[in-house]
């Protein structure tokens, strides 16, 4: 129960001092997401360095409205991923996803690929939460898709 609230508190504190927020330039990509389940709504902004997978996460800014956990989950996401090439970066993701679909049951995760991440472990195993996390995530994607395409 310690490890559930210590967790709870990463995620309060995230949502109390969130980082990368306010919409910056420069950027390549951007994309607007709404969880129509709740309203949460996120538009996020990337600006990568270099191009494909080897392109670097230069920035990651974005505006949002909604739950703790999903406000919460925009900045850890942008902390893990600004500085890391796309490739790693969406390994995060990846690993991230993988800690969303597990349902609150034990899976093997790199906890330091996730750092922080780590704490939304219990949002898991609330259905109608998961999309709360994922929202930010998913808008990352589709922004840095649009970014890379718009490089090639």
């Amino acid at each position: 129960m310690q490890l559930e609230a210590m967790y709870q508190e990463v995620i309060l504190d995230h949502y109390r001092n969130p980082l990368n927020k306010g919409l910056r330039e420069p950027y390549e990509g951007e994309a607007h997401h709404v969880n129509p389940t709740c309203g949460d709504e996120i538009t996020l902004r990337v600006h990568l360095t270099g191009a494909g997978q080897d392109a670097v996460v230069a920035d990651v800014s974005y505006d949002a409205m909604g739950c703790s956990i999903s406000q919460a989950s925009a900045s850890v996401m942008s902390d893990l991923i600004i500085g890391k090439s796309v490739k790693e970066a969406m390994e995060v993701g990846d690993e991230f996803l993988t800690l969303m679909q597990s349902r609150g049951q034990d899976v093997q995760l790199d906890e330091d690929l996730l750092e922080d991440a780590v704490a939304f472990a219990g949002v898991s195993k609330y259905p109608a939460r998961i999309k709360c996390a994922l929202l930010a995530w998913m808008a990352w994607k589709d922004a840095t898709a649009r970014a890379l395409g718009e490089a090639s």
